[in-house]
């Protein structure tokens, strides 16, 4: 911690192999360190720091040098060099001192040096412009390093009780955080960042974090009205008379002996964010006006950098409450796969991306997995991804198969880019709203997944043994830049096999450290270990593929373990084109209903089977296939034809013949619909049991 130490200057006689030879009584009262302790000891374990070490190791040796400090030449003193502030270590730790150093001897001679403190008070006009200067230099490196609104006030404060202030602190305004309850009482602030020159900073009337209510006549209050810093005089009537009323702050003056503060207003781009307070205790000198100054220009530097940071973290929060309500907050019930999930938004600079993951209950017991990432970050990024994710749930539920659906899904993304972007407007490949999507469906009845990606990373698939495996997908385009083929795989799958779906920041962290297969291996390793729980395989995941580091961009991992609909949860028949088939189907589905223990259900699903049958054996193509499922508390009835002509509901009218059976079949089931196959379409209907 930097200090000011009044009083007269302390020397020390250093010998030509940089020993101490002498140490004056000033240099014990300022260092702490009595000459016994220190006589014999080398001068440069005192200087902290390569530079001011071969600075000092040059003036012993008479080695001419330049580019540090001021260098100045006597007839008989080849070298006189002023160190500037130099660190010093001390008996009370380390402390930033005005050093100089300069040969004793002439050239020839037994070469002593000496080290000079120089003071604040013996230093002169030009010193004190030098301290500022370097104080300013100091700030601008140090402040403002993060997008974080406390550390960049902490950043204020630190630096200002550096060879400045004993005591500083920075308060901000209610309203930087967002409305808070309202305060009859006076101006509402919060505490965020504080520093002193003595450990814990016992001097501050209000802890870091705390909420403080001041009063309207209180200094702080009126600087912000005026909108100009103010220096005061604590000892001033004014102040006694305000601090009268403040308990806690008197108290603090009293016992630590505060004389002097500064009241600086935290402003930038016409906003008031707070108040930055510069006090003195220790240091027997008051502020002056030059002080003023200063720190006028030290709190100006950082109220651009909390407004930039305030900014930053509004908008942030913005997109990432945006995109947590966009992705789902728990999966659908459904009996197909187990599934867990992690989603991991970055924290930098650029804000959250675009990532998502989606599980889509669909017709006939299967389920969609879905997992994408649109190119970007904040609040467009994740109103594009909410977008895409709506888009790909309403495709999903009329059943398109995976390739069918991303290259709607990439016409959707064209149309996009040609509605909102400018003609003038630069363009990601093409255009303006990138994204990779990867789209899986798991069917329990005949184990099988069907996928299909876009530029997206391929999935991991772990057996139920636990060997890992990559499939081979075939990779399609990214979406976005239209008129390329999409082309899906079929891949069948035991019960209980682990598929792990993932966004490309998973990887990132180990392409970062230069080879990408790291990451890769990492994710293989962590899924072949077994693990009862998918929960902890997720967390394992994530710290083999991004260790303790903060991951470089968003990070979404959705794991599924399958199940599967055995025999005796499926019954399937074969029919004729023949309408006597109608007798039969209905027969059928009763006989498996009673061996199932769901005679409850039979009148329905008598209803049922007999308008979908007598559609398909009317409208429909042969082979005609009936087929039911039982999945936990659905059930569901599946009847199938080779044509593709798809039924629609109407409203039938008082003499129409027909019209009715699907409005019916609407009202007795939960739901129903059609999804077309390679091989011709599927009417579906399930009713909750």
């Amino acid at each position: 911690m930097a200090t000011r130490v009044p009083g007269r200057a302390a020397t020390a006689t250093v010998d030509g192999d940089g020993s101490i030879t002498g140490w004056s009584a000033a240099a014990e009262r300022m260092s702490g360190f009595s000459a016994d302790r220190v006589l014999g000891r080398s001068a440069f374990d005192l200087l902290a720091g390569d530079a001011p070490i071969a600075v000092l190791r040059a003036v012993v040796r008479r080695q001419p040098f330049t580019g540090m400090v001021r260098l100045t030449r006597a007839e008989r003193d080849p070298v006189a060099v002023e160190l500037a502030i130099v660190p010093v270590l001390t008996a009370s730790g380390e402390q930033s001192w005005v050093v100089s150093a300069q040969p004793l001897q002439p050239l020839g001679a037994d070469p002593p040096a000496a080290i000079t403190e120089v003071s604040e008070r013996e230093a002169g006009p030009e010193d004190l412009a030098r301290r500022r200067l370097a104080l300013l230099g100091e700030a601008g490196l140090r402040i403002g390093s993060t997008l974080e609104v406390q550390r960049t006030a902490q950043e204020l404060a630190d630096v200002g009780t550096e060879d400045f202030a004993d005591f500083v602190g920075v308060d901000l305004l209610e309203t930087v955080f967002g409305s808070g309850p309202p305060s009859s009482a006076g101006l509402v602030f919060y505490r965020v960042a504080q520093q002193s020159v003595l450990p814990g900073c016992p001097e501050s009337a209000v802890a870091v974090g705390a909420r403080d209510v001041i009063l309207p006549e209180s200094p702080m209050a009126q600087v912000l009205s005026a909108g100009r810093p103010v220096r005061t005089d604590m000892r001033d009537q004014k102040m006694r008379t305000w601090m009268q009323r403040e308990p806690r702050r008197l108290r603090s003056a009293e016992r630590f002996g505060i004389h002097s503060s500064l009241l600086v207003p935290l402003t930038a781009r016409g906003v008031t964010l707070g108040v930055a307070i510069f006090l003195r205790h220790r240091s027997p000198e008051a502020f002056d006006d030059d002080d003023l100054v200063l720190a006028t220009e030290l709190t100006a530097r950082a109220a651009l950098s909390v407004d930039n940071a305030r900014q930053y973290t509004q908008q942030r929060d913005t997109a990432l409450a945006l995109q947590r309500s966009l992705l789902p907050a728990r999966t659908p019930r459904q009996a197909a796969v187990e599934v867990a999930f992690h989603y991991l938004p970055v924290n930098g600079r650029d804000g959250v991306g675009g990532d998502w993951f989606d599980v889509i209950a669909l017709s006939g017991a299967r389920v969609a997995l879905v997992v994408g990432d649109v190119v970007g970050h904040g609040v467009p990024a994740s109103a594009a991804m909410g977008r895409l994710r709506m888009a790909v749930r309403t495709l999903a539920d009329i059943d398109m198969p995976p390739d069918e659906l991303l290259t709607h899904l990439d016409d959707l993304v064209l149309r996009i880019d040609l509605e909102e972007l400018p003609d003038s407007a630069t363009t990601w490949a093409g255009g303006s709203v990138g994204a990779t999507c990867l789209y899986a469906v798991y069917d329990p009845v005949g184990r099988t997944f069907t996928m299909a990606r876009a530029g997206h990373p391929g999935p991991v698939l772990v057996d139920p043994n636990g060997a890992v495996t990559f499939p081979e997908l075939p990779p399609g385009p990214p979406l976005g830049l239209g008129g390329l083929p999409f082309e899906s795989m079929e891949l069948a799958v035991p019960e209980g096999s682990v598929l792990a779906l993932y966004t490309d920041g998973l990887l990132r962290a180990s392409e970062l450290h230069g080879d990408p297969a790291l990451g890769l291996d990492g994710l293989a390793s962590a899924l072949a270990e077994p693990t009862g729980s998918l929960e902890a395989l997720c967390n394992r995941v994530l710290d083999a593929t991004l260790g303790s580091a903060a991951p470089s961009d968003d990070v979404a991992l959705l794991l599924a373990r399958t199940r599967a609909l055995h025999e005796q949860d499926v019954a399937g028949w074969e029919l004729r084109r023949d309408p006597a088939e109608v007798a039969r189907a209905r027969k059928l589905a009763t006989m498996t209903l009673t061996d199932w223990g769901l005679e409850e259900a039979a009148f329905v699903t008598e209803l049922v089977v007999s308008e979908l049958v007598t559609n398909a054996v009317r409208y429909g193509l042969p082979p005609i296939g009936l087929r039911l499922i039982r999945d936990g508390g659905t059930l569901i009835c599946e009847v199938s034809d080779a044509s593709s002509t798809a039924p629609h509901m109407r409203r039938a009218r008082t003499y129409d013949e027909g019209g009715r059976g699907l409005l019916l079949v609407a009202q007795l089931c939960r739901n129903w619909g059609t999804r077309h196959t390679p091989r011709g379409k599927t009417i579906w209907a399930e009713q909750q049991l």
